[in-house]
């Protein structure tokens, strides 16, 4: 049977993520208790000593009785105390008959869920469609020796990193507020030189309740020079997974790559606290772009990326995207649910999702 936790369920949520097979901190309740944009709940289907969980947003749909349902920024999907590739069929159904019902029951229009790059849940919605192939992300594999690991550096990559050795780049974590309010400015710096959309921002508290939380392991990771720190990432270590959440360089500093530097270290601490892999995500909106081009300087992994675009009430999402004057067939609008797509005014198009 189906049943529905609330961030009010603080201990409920945090024991059935604990108790996954697989699971990143995406899917947990302090991460989901930072995202202002949707009311998150975990829905959990139960049967005997298994379940499947799966976090997600819910979001009223403006003007209707409506909502819809979507997932934090990053990667979540649903978890199981089961792997999914050794899960039976008839779980597997037994869930979604369950979901949908409960989608029927609530109203809600669609679902979108960002999948996991190192998780194969897409096997659980293969029979009901909805599977979309948003692109690649890249991941270096920290089980090969950091020799081997080197190798597979682009030159240009590698030649940054060893100029930080020689000009006598180091790394240190924090968690001084004085160091999260830097990171910080540094951050939302780079977000307004490259023209990011909000998507891509974050309140100061945001940074400030990621790295002082105690429900998983996060760090401030600085790159300093002499006594300057010239970038920085926010890094999680989860199950073997070190994921690469937030990063930011100092304008004067981005000719040196300091970044490139930070990404070996890293590397070096995951061994050392046996990590699996380092997952650098992808481009932006998942695209093979430069932004792309720089992570797979690291890495010959590339990682296929996927998300769950399910519309449940076809007669109502079709009404809504109608209702805004969206033309459904243009190939090269890459939003879901469309009825949300943002229209860009200036080039008469729409904003690709940022996912």
């Amino acid at each position: 049977m189906g049943k529905l936790i609330s961030l009010q369920e603080r201990e409920e949520w945090t024991a059935y993520v604990n108790g996954a097979a697989e699971y990143d901190f995406y899917h947990t309740w302090l991460y989901h208790s930072l995202d202002l944009s949707g009311d998150p709940f975990l829905f959990v289907y139960e049967e005997d000593h298994n379940y499947i969980a799966f976090p997600l947003l819910k979001r009223a749909i403006s003007q209707t009785s409506f909502s819809d349902l979507g997932s934090v920024y990053g990667y979540t999907g649903p978890i199981s105390n089961r792997k999914f590739e050794d899960m039976e069929d008839s779980f597997r159904e037994k869930f979604m008959i369950s979901f949908l019902a409960f989608l029927k029951k609530e109203q809600n229009i669609s679902v979108f869920s960002r999948l996991h790059p190192l998780f194969n849940q897409y096997l659980l919605f293969e029979k009901f469609g909805g599977i979309h192939e948003n692109g690649k992300t890249v991941a270096i594999d920290l089980s090969l020796s950091i020799e081997e690991q080197r190798k597979k550096y682009r030159r240009n990559t590698l030649k940054s990193v060893k100029k930080a050795w020689h000009a006598g780049y180091s790394v240190r974590e924090s968690k001084t507020q004085e160091d999260i309010d830097l990171f910080y400015e540094i951050y939302t710096h780079n977000m307004e030189r490259v023209e990011a959309t909000d998507y891509y921002f974050f309140s100061k508290a945001y940074f400030m309740n990621l790295v002082g939380n105690e429900d998983f392991d996060c760090r401030l990771l600085l790159v300093c020079f002499k006594d300057e720190v010239v970038c920085g990432m926010i890094t999680t270590f989860t199950n073997g997974i070190i994921q690469g959440h937030l990063v930011g360089t100092k304008h004067a500093y981005l000719v040196n790559s300091p970044a490139k530097f930070l990404v070996d270290e890293i590397t070096l601490i995951g061994r050392k606290e046996g990590m699996k892999y380092l997952h650098l995500g992808g481009g932006v909106g998942f695209k093979m772009d430069t932004l792309f081009n720089w992570k797979a300087g690291f890495s010959d992994l590339f990682l296929e990326y996927k998300s769950w675009r399910y519309v449940a009430n076809n007669m109502v999402y079709h009404a809504l995207v109608n209702k805004r004057k969206i033309d459904q067939h243009k190939k090269d609008i890459d939003f879901f649910p469309l009825y949300r797509a943002i229209v860009n005014g200036l080039t008469l198009g729409y904003f690709q999702m940022v996912i």
